[in-house]
């Protein structure tokens, strides 16, 4: 395949996360509000690497090298396990949108990794005063509701959230410095099988079966990010990744809250008031600052 067409490919790759995963924080909030959380999160995963494997097997894909198989297992971990499992979990307390802003600063937390502790990249005043900002912009958007974080759920589904970002930029900068043989879509099918088997694991652990059910809501959820947040988005950000700088791919981060933050208002009447506003346009303030400062 010839340059020009991987690099249509990777843009169209970052487009579809850009707008497919803006849309999964609000499938996630319905589904989990009938479902145990890791029980729900786990099947789409399983269901999707499966599936990726038979197809990708059948059209003459190698499967990994035996010594790349930890390799692929400790990113989907941090991607998927972790990342997923806790945003689903955190979900049940606090509204999608701001679950969504709150993923916003994963392109802050790839610079901390690699500049001072990878010191593969040099801070300079752009990426200080990016980072500074966009963490002023969290707390314009917390706002009023920085007095729920004394109570327990909220404050444990934001320190939850937290994590799970802190994961993904782990996750995103070791696929960076770790380049593997094995074909990105291969990759992370088995990213998908291998998380999914973790999430299902845990939820049997966390006694999750005792209380599973599940609603026509959760199923069409289950479906539809098995479809598109699975299928289409998890294999799109990995085939990205392994062509485009991880600070250019990271920006979708930043177009996912407003899309998340208007469909949760249209669909859930979550809260889209002029602080939540002005706080995502004071991180995408940031995130400019951040990306300004990577080309210098």
């Amino acid at each position: 395949m010839d340059e020009k067409s991987i690099k249509i490919k990777s843009y169209s790759a970052w487009v579809a996360i850009c707008i497919i995963w803006g849309t999964t924080y609000l499938a996630i909030k319905v589904g989990v509000e009938g479902m145990p959380p890791f029980l729900f999160a786990a099947p789409r995963w399983i269901l999707a690497g499966i599936i990726y494997l038979i197809i990708l097997k059948w059209r003459g894909y190698n499967f990994p090298k035996k010594k790349e198989y930890k390799h692929i297992a400790l990113v989907g971990l941090l991607l998927i396990g972790v990342t997923n499992g806790f945003i689903v979990v955190a979900e049940q307390w606090i509204p999608s949108g701001l679950t969504a802003i709150l993923i916003t600063t994963v392109p802050f937390v790839i610079v901390i990794i690699e500049s001072l502790i990878l010191k593969k990249r040099r801070l300079n005043l752009y990426i200080i005063s990016g980072i500074l900002i966009g963490f002023l912009g969290v707390i314009l958007i917390l706002g009023n509701n920085l007095s729920l974080l004394i109570k327990p759920e909220y404050g444990l589904g934001v320190i939850l959230v937290t994590i799970g970002l802190i994961a993904w930029s782990t996750g995103s900068v070791y696929t960076k410095y770790h380049k593997l043989s094995v074909h990105p879509f291969m990759n992370a099918a088995f990213q998908m099988l291998f998380a999914g088997i973790f999430q299902m694991i845990l939820g049997l652990i966390l006694g999750e079966a005792e209380n599973f059910s599940m609603g026509s809501d959760s199923l069409v959820s289950i479906i539809y990010l098995f479809i598109f947040g699975s299928m289409i988005g998890y294999t799109s950000y990995m085939y990205a990744i392994e062509h485009l700088p991880v600070s250019f791919v990271s920006t979708y981060a930043y177009i996912n809250p407003v899309i998340a933050l208007f469909i949760g208002w249209l669909f859930l009447d979550e809260v889209l008031s002029l602080q939540i506003l002005i706080g995502a346009c004071t991180i995408l303030a940031g995130v400019y600052l951040v990306n300004r400062g990577n080309k210098v």
